[in-house]
């Protein structure tokens, strides 16, 4: 299974410039069949596992080079197991360097500014991991696929046409390539889960009664829209998959895959950032030998 640290980081990544079609991509992907299947959960489990540990190391790190911050983005349809994969893949990590912000339908306040202003506002500070459930993507995903939300914005002249989406497209690469050029390390997940594996999770939510708080009415009138959405979602990962700020797509049908696939990714990225332990200079050792000497004297 290409589940390698590194090697998941290239496998679900889509490469800018390079023609990119959904239907290439198997919700239900789940390794090599010749591995038996309880097996390739075990290496999936343990890749998580590590995968936790490594996170654990890595933020402390992140948080004393103190050079970059890391923000991560999930988009996906209902029910695709954002929180899951948040929950699972961070649950090693120090609450104090991680913020969680889920983005729902914007405020009042929100709409009287540009459509990146909100998310502007939650953006991890140098040293932390800024995680962003549903983010400014939104803006070219549930409002593209109901443009009464786009009339709502009052935006002058302003509508929903190609031209749009298009502008939407390049102001999102050019914020994206701002936060890099300026120390935010950007990686996006798109948990793509199958409609058929997407109804079976709304029927455990109504069968059960113990999922019953996680079932919305809205969430099922939304599947009337999936055909929109997919084409919308193709459009905007493909338009919006660079170098500084890639797109992976993740099979959700099995959530193990995912959420193994996810951690195996974001430890690559931040591995990537060649971050290293703050030096100490010659002033701060000779403090810390007379600090030693004092406290032994004691």
């Amino acid at each position: 299974m290409p589940f390698d640290t590194d090697l998941a980081h290239d496998f679900f990544r889509v490469s800018q410039g390079k023609p990119f079609r959904l239907a290439d991509h198997d919700p239900g992907w789940a390794g090599s069949e010749k591995i038996p299947k309880e097996k390739r959960k075990a290496i999936s489990r343990q890749i998580l596992k590590e995968s936790r540990q490594q996170l654990t190391n890595t933020q402390e790190l992140l948080y004393a080079a103190d050079s970059w911050s890391v923000l991560v983005i999930f988009q996906a349809m209902d029910a695709a197991g954002k929180d899951g994969a948040i929950k699972h893949v961070m649950s090693g990590v120090n609450p104090q360097g991680v913020e969680v912000t889920s983005f729902k339908h914007p405020s009042a306040e929100d709409l009287d500014h540009t459509f990146l202003w909100r998310c502007m506002k939650r953006l991890p500070e140098r040293g932390r991991i800024g995680i962003f459930n549903r983010s400014y993507y939104e803006e070219v995903l549930i409002v593209r696929v109901h443009p009464h939300l786009l009339a709502a914005q009052r935006i002058p002249d302003v509508t929903p046409q190609p031209q749009t989406w298009q502008q939407r497209f390049d102001d999102i690469n050019s914020f994206e390539q701002h936060l890099t050029r300026n120390g935010t390390a950007i990686v996006k997940f798109f948990l793509n889960v199958s409609r058929k594996e997407q109804k079976k999770r709304f029927l455990d939510r109504i069968n059960e009664p113990d999922k019953h708080w996680k079932f919305s009415a809205s969430d099922v009138a939304e599947r009337e829209h999936w055909d929109a959405y997919m084409a919308a979602y193709e459009e905007a990962i493909a338009a919006t998959s660079t170098p500084h700020a890639p797109w992976h797509v993740i099979p959700a049908d099995h959530k193990w895959v995912s959420r193994a696939a996810v951690a195996a990714i974001l430890c690559s990225t931040i591995h990537n950032l060649g971050l290293e332990w703050p030096a100490v200079d010659k002033a701060k050792r000779q403090a810390i030998h007379d600090a030693h000497l004092r406290l032994e004297a004691e």
